[in-house]
C-alpha cells in the first residue's frame, strides 16, 4: 500500500516533459486549438491529462472550453491549474475574466487583483486594475437597479480608484443626482466627460444638466441639456427638460 501510494505521488507530479505521450498530446492539442478545431483540442488536453496534471494542459483547456462557451467547465480548468501552479498568473487573469463573462463580478475581482499582484509588468498590471474597475461598475450598476443606492456608490467609487473608467463616472453621476448630491454629481460628471470612450457623448451633459436645474442654476441646467440633446440616446430626455424650464 505504500508504495501504491508513492508510485501514484510520482505520477501526479509529473510534467509534459517528463512523460513523452502526453507532451505530444498536449502539442497535437495546441495545434488543434490554434486551427479551430476545439473538440479535438479538448480530447488530446484529457488525454495528456490521464498521465499528467500539468498547469499548462489545465490552462489550454480553460482557454478552449472558454471559447466553446463552457464557462462553468473552464471555471474548474483554470482552478485546477491554479492548483497545480499557484504561481502561474495568466491562469488568474483567464479564471477572473470567465467569471467576469458568467456575471460572477465578485470571484471575478479576487483573481484581477490576484493576477495583478503576480504580474510582473506594468501594463499587465495597468490592465488588471482596468478589470476590477469593470467589475466593481458591474456590481455598482447591479446595486442601482436593485434600489441599493449607497451600496452602488461604494462600488463605482471603487471602481473609478483602480481605473478611470468612463461609464462608472457616468453611473456615480446618474446616482448622485438621484441622491440629491448634486456637486458630487457634477464632479462625477465632468471625470466621465473627460475620460470618455465608450459612454454616449450626451451622458455627462444630461446629468450635469439635472444637477444643476436641482442647484436652481437654470442658465448652466440649459446649457448642459442643449449639448446633451445633440446625442440622439439623451435627445428627448433633454427636449422634455428643456420644455418644463421655458
Amino acid at each position: 500500500m505504500v508504495l501504491f501510494l508513492f508510485v501514484v505521488s510520482l505520477s501526479s507530479a509529473q510534467t509534459l516533459e517528463d512523460n513523452k505521450e502526453a507532451g505530444t498530446a498536449y502539442n497535437e492539442g495546441n495545434a488543434l486549438r490554434k486551427a479551430g478545431n476545439y473538440a479535438g483540442a479538448l480530447e488530446k488536453y484529457d488525454l495528456a491529462l490521464q498521465s499528467v496534471q500539468d498547469y499548462r494542459v489545465y490552462y489550454q483547456k480553460g482557454i478552449v472550453l472558454k471559447k466553446l462557451n463552457k464557462y462553468s467547465e473552464a471555471e474548474e480548468a483554470f482552478a485546477k491549474c491554479i492548483t497545480a501552479n499557484a504561481e502561474f498568473a495568466l491562469a488568474y487573469n483567464s479564471l477572473g475574466g470567465t467569471y467576469f463573462i458568467d456575471g460572477k463580478y465578485q470571484e471575478a475581482i479576487d483573481n484581477f487583483l490576484k493576477f495583478k499582484e503576480l504580474a510582473t509588468k506594468k501594463s499587465h498590471k495597468e490592465k488588471a486594475d482596468e478589470y476590477i474597475a469593470r467589475s466593481y461598475a458591474k456590481l455598482g450598476l447591479s446595486a442601482k437597479n436593485d434600489g441599493k443606492f449607497k451600496q452602488s456608490i461604494d462600488y463605482l467609487k471603487k471602481a473609478v480608484e483602480h481605473f478611470d473608467y468612463d461609464a462608472a463616472y457616468l453611473a456615480l453621476a446618474q446616482v448622485y443626482v438621484e441622491q440629491g448630491e448634486y456637486d458630487s454629481a457634477l464632479e462625477a460628471a465632468d471625470k466621465a466627460a473627460n475620460y470618455r470612450k465608450s459612454i454616449p457623448k450626451g451622458g455627462p451633459y444630461y446629468f450635469k444638466g439635472l444637477a444643476f436645474k436641482n442647484k436652481k442654476d437654470l442658465a448652466k441646467a440649459r446649457e448642459n441639456f442643449e449639448i446633451a440633446k445633440k446625442d440622439p440616446q439623451y435627445k428627448t430626455n433633454s427636449e422634455y427638460e428643456l420644455k418644463l424650464m421655458r
